[in-house]
């Protein structure tokens, strides 16, 4: 289950990046994504963005969520839209352990790199710490 959500974490900036080529609505898709993968709804959620600076480095709120996939929020004036600079390919690891997924009850910890490619191929890893929690819906959810 956790390498599901981390593969549909994956898929979805590639589909929001893909919606943005084809000229369709890219904040429903980012609303889709937070929805479907962060805890916004039932619990707190520690949302520190891969890329992200400023007053806003930390995101506690859903709307601040989309407006870092998305942009185009005045009051999140830094974000451009992670999700927007159409990635080709992401990929991740699961490289802190044997096989980089800890569970303790309904929380899983998994901390590895991501993998983010664009069109030309240009590549760059970041590091990455993923918290799951299996919410009332049984879904595992950032």
């Amino acid at each position: 289950m956790v390498n599901t959500a981390r593969r549909a974490w994956c898929d979805g900036l590639v589909h929001i990046g893909a919606v943005d080529v084809e000229g369709g609505d890219v904040r429903a898709a980012a609303s889709a994504l937070v929805d479907a993968l962060y805890d916004y709804a039932e619990g707190t959620v520690f949302f520190k963005p891969t890329l992200a600076f400023g007053k806003n480095t930390f995101l506690g709120t859903r709307r601040g969520a989309i407006s870092y996939f998305v942009g185009g929020d005045p009051d999140f004036p830094e974000d451009t839209g992670f999700a927007l600079k159409r990635w080709a390919k992401v990929l991740y690891d699961n490289n802190a352990a044997e096989n980089g997924i800890q569970i303790h009850g309904d929380i899983a910890i998994t901390v590895g790199n991501v993998y983010l490619q664009n069109a030309v191929g240009d590549e760059i890893m970041v590091d990455k710490t993923f918290v799951f929690r299996r919410c009332r819906d049984g879904r595992l959810r950032l």
